[in-house]
Parts: structure tokens; sequence; C-alpha cells
């Protein structure tokens, strides 16, 4: 019989997190009452990153607890002999102020073994280390960790520890990651290039997992490496990234996105002459091109100019891609965007023409 999992995906992970935590911190319950929560994840699916990111929108603290790293005297504290006897000196690390706020991640939970996954079950469990250390109420502890799957090093949770824990599966949307992506500043030929091949987002087969091999974290590393090499040393750098396989798709996608500086000439410039390229992957590049532009503008001017070419551009398109294209630019516009577009002259041209796609 195969075992149920709690898989959710990555924004709904989020929503409920965030649930959570206002309430946590709204004074309606006690620290006992709210279950600490425990994302189960393939390595770099974003698990660390839900947890960092939600103590920054709460403006709270944030303690990483990278338990694999650790010896089992980090977590329980040192003994240190003295004239009476032994007295326990716990870590500084932990909070101390009782007013305060924060979220405790212990991190990589399910790498660390036996005896440090024991060490942590008291604070974890009891939010206390013996009469030496409580933890402040006002301070959240979760946990994160690989799967026995995912290849990585995963030693078995206790029955006893796994109990204590809400436990969630996160799921690899690439919807949900280019949602992301597009208001973290990642690259719009990456961006492009996941809506074009979303099983890319996250892959491990047929590849060297002692090497790159793709997923959510080592694409925000190829961004970085598209913003600032080019040619064979930008070649190397997103095969060492996300292998070579990968790496080759990805940069013929680049490619065609490199002429995407003839696209901004085509949505400013009225009179430039629209081409709309026959290849599917083309047009995706296209799109993220154009998308990209339109979120750019450096003055109200061009801003407006490029909502002109915008309708121009997408007005050319077969509906299949001018529907993704108007729903990729209002999901990273937001409503600001949205409004302008429901308002602009040709949008109703743009509805008679694409909207029963649209509203697919």
């Amino acid at each position: 019989m195969s075992k149920a999992k709690n898989v959710i995906r990555i924004d709904r992970a989020n929503e409920l997190l965030s649930n959570i935590l206002e309430n946590f911190w709204s004074g309606n319950f006690s620290a006992d009452e709210i279950p600490p929560v425990m994302l189960w994840g393939a390595p770099g699916v974003g698990k660390s990153t839900i947890i960092r990111n939600l103590a920054k929108k709460f403006g709270v603290g944030f303690i990483d607890i990278r338990l694999s790293q650790r010896e089992p005297v980090d977590v329980r504290g040192l003994p240190v002999p003295t004239q009476d006897g032994v007295e326990w000196r716990v870590s500084s690390e932990w909070p101390r102020d009782p007013n305060s706020k924060g979220i405790i991640l212990f991190d990589e939970l399910t790498s660390a073994d036996r005896s440090l996954q024991v060490a942590a079950y008291e604070i974890i469990l009891d939010r206390r280390l013996g009469d030496l250390y409580k933890v402040p109420e006002g301070w959240y502890i979760c946990g994160a960790g690989n799967r026995a799957v995912d290849r990585a090093v995963a030693y078995t949770m206790s029955s006893a520890l796994a109990n204590r824990f809400m436990h969630l599966e996160l799921e690899n949307d690439a919807e949900d990651w280019v949602r992301w992506a597009q208001n973290n500043g990642i690259h719009p030929a990456v961006t492009g290039f996941i809506k074009y091949r979303p099983a890319l987002l996250f892959s491990q087969e047929g590849e060297d997992l002692e090497r790159g091999w793709p997923s959510p974290r080592s694409w925000a590393k190829v961004s970085s490496m598209v913003k600032i090499l080019n040619g064979k040393e930008l070649e190397s750098a997103v095969s060492g990234l996300i292998g070579k396989g990968a790496a080759a798709e990805f940069m013929a996608f680049h490619k065609i996105f490199g002429n995407s500086e003839n696209i901004r000439e085509m949505l400013l410039n009225p009179k430039k002459k629209i081409k709309i390229p026959e290849k599917a992957d083309q047009r995706y590049a296209m799109c993220s091109a154009v998308s990209y532009y339109l979120l750019h503008g450096k003055t109200e001017e061009e801003s407006a100019a490029l909502l002109d070419g915008f309708f121009r551009v997408s007005l050319a398109m077969p509906s299949d891609f001018a529907a993704l294209l108007m729903t990729e630019a209002i999901t990273a516009g937001g409503n600001t965007l949205a409004e302008k577009m429901y308002h602009h002259s040709m949008y109703s041209k743009w509805l008679e023409l694409h909207g029963v796609t649209f509203s697919a």
C-alpha cells in the first residue's frame, strides 16, 4: 500500500502558513495550541526560502538551525565543570527577549542523524531545554527536510518527532514559480524558458546529481549568470548549474531571447512592422520579452507607449499566445497595470478577438 502524502502547491502553502502565523501572533492562542509545520520537498524547491520570506513579510526575527551541521551540544547546551558540580551553558543564538517575535527553522532536519534529532526533540516538542531555557511565546518553531526519494541524504524521522508536526509536502509547480520569479527580479529569459519547458523547473532524470541539475534554486542562480555573463562563459556557467542537457536547451532559447531589443523597438515604434515568429519556442521568448519591457518603462510617457505597443503586438498574435501574454502581464503588473489595460482604447478590440480564449 502506498503512503498518502499531503501534497500542496507552494502558493497554497504560503497562504496556509500566513494564516497560521497571523493567528499565532494574534494573542488568541497559546504557543502550545498552534502546531509546528514540517515542510517536505526536493532539494532546491524553496522550503527554507518560504519560511525566510514569511519572516520578512511579518517583520519578525528568523533563526535558521542547519541541524545536520551541528553537534548535540549546540542544541542542548554545553556542560561546564564548576566547584559545585556542572553547569549547562545554553547557546546564545536562542532568543531570550520574552517580548520578541520570530521563527525558528530547523532546516535539513531529515539530513541530521538520529542523535541530533533526539537533541532537538525537547525544544521542538516542549519548547524548552529542561529548566535551563524556554522559547519565548512569540517564537514559532518549524522544520524542513528532504524526502528519501530525492536521492539526498535523508534519515527516517522518529514517530515521536513526526507526530508533533503538521506535515506539508511541497509540489514543484512551474506556474507558481514563474509568478514568484516575475516579482523577484528573475531574468525574463529564464521565466520564458520555464513557461516553455515547465518539466525542467525540477528534473533529476538522466542528470549527474553530483554536478548541477535543474531546480528552482539553480534556475534563480542561472538568472544571475545571464545578467553578468555572455557567450561561452555563460554557457559554461549554466551547464555547471543545471547540467549539460538542460543548459543546451536553455542556451538555444536564450539565443532567441537575445534579439529582444528588436521587440522593445517594435513596442515603442508604431510604424515598426510587427513580426510574430512561427515556432513555439520563439513565441514564448517573445511573450516573455514583451511582458518584461511592459513592466520596465523608464518614464510615464514611455510606459504609455509600451502599453500601446503591447496591444498592437498581442492583437497580431494567435489567441492562445495573446491570452498567455495578457495573463502574464496582469499577474506580474498587478491591479495597477490591469486597471490601465481594461481602460485602454484597444482593449475592447483585443477582447473581441481573443476574449473567448482568454476567458477559457
